[in-house]
């Protein structure tokens, strides 16, 4: 049989392990190189394909950035409640 003694030094050797766990975590930190960006290049709207989404209506040509912004004005026009209900 466990004496209750032996049973408080096995809890508390256990609770001071578990504390001692979270004190392990290594820093997480990125090195920046001044001047370098380190994520993808962006391209501009207007420069992807009018068909790469599957979920868009509105049709632009590409590379052509007032066909592109034209295409987001009717976009947006369709949304607006006023428009739609015939003010």
């Amino acid at each position: 049989m466990i004496s209750a003694r032996k049973l408080v030094i096995a809890a508390a050797a256990l609770a001071i392990t578990a504390g001692l766990a979270g004190c392990g975590e290594k820093d997480q930190v990125v090195m920046y190189q001044q001047g370098k960006y380190q994520g993808k290049p962006d391209t501009k709207p207007w420069d992807d394909d009018p068909a790469a989404s599957l979920y868009t209506t509105s049709k632009w040509t590409k590379g052509d950035k007032s066909s592109w912004e034209d295409a987001l004005r009717t976009r947006s026009q369709s949304q607006n409640e006023y428009v739609r209900i015939g003010n």
